[in-house]
């Protein structure tokens, strides 16, 4: 028995569409991926189809920010100078940053 895949509005989801990423593109959606507290599907449909992505506070989401904050941490003392800072750390720290000021300004 197959289950067949829904979106928001009852329309069966039925057509898979894959890209190759990079080992460092990877690392990047996944980390915005658990940022945003969606699925990787979800995530990257919206992202492409230009919807809003809109992160609600919860565990998960303040696992991953924290997981990431720890992480970007750790590589920020082994690097001589924020220059040597690659893109993707500076991807990740802007997506940090964006998602925890949305979030403050929701709770005020």
């Amino acid at each position: 028995m197959s289950t067949k895949l829904m979106d928001k509005y009852n329309r069966h989801r039925s057509i898979t569409v894959g890209f190759r990423v990079s080992p460092e593109e990877n690392e990047e959606l996944n980390n915005a991926v658990a940022i945003s507290g969606l699925n990787k599907q979800e995530y990257c449909y919206r992202r492409c189809m230009q919807r809003e992505i809109i992160v609600q506070g919860n565990p998960r989401v303040y696992k991953a920010l924290k997981e990431m904050m720890n992480n970007i941490y750790e590589q920020l003392q082994h690097i001589g100078s924020v220059s040597e800072m690659s893109p993707e750390m500076h991807e990740t720290l802007k997506l940090i940053a964006v998602t925890l000021d949305g979030m403050k300004e929701e709770s005020q």
